[in-house]
């Protein structure tokens, strides 16, 4: 994440070969609207993204696929960690992403696909 989304997009597009597809938006608590970019697992990518905005914090992110975000981040907190937010769907609400820092401060983030029901 970082302030200028297209020029970091660019940047590890160059580096490690990555296409990105950036006509999906992510959840507003990820990216801003139109800046994120995912990263097109044909061409040997992770299943992430490069985003951000003008009024989104520099920062390197993992997300860990979870059954279910709002259980994760009650477990997480439950454990000495503190939820930062979430569940958020992204705008076609077919995937929830959470996020909390762990006892030392580290933020991780949470995915899931939404509940059937919920989309």
């Amino acid at each position: 994440m970082g302030t200028d989304p297209q020029r970091l997009r660019s940047y590890y597009g160059d580096l490690f070969d990555w296409r990105f597809d950036v006509a999906s938006d992510a959840a507003e608590a990820v990216s801003a609207p139109g800046h994120y970019g995912f990263v097109e697992a044909d061409n040997g990518g992770i299943p992430g993204g490069v985003g951000g905005g003008a009024d989104y914090p520099h920062r390197t992110l993992f997300y860990v696929g979870v059954p279910d975000v709002e259980a994760a981040l009650r477990r997480a907190e439950s454990l000495g960690g503190a939820r930062v937010s979430g569940p958020h769907p992204n705008p076609d609400g077919t995937l929830l992403v959470g996020f909390f820092t762990d006892p030392e401060g580290h933020l991780v983030g949470l995915a899931a696909a939404a509940p059937a029901t919920a989309r």
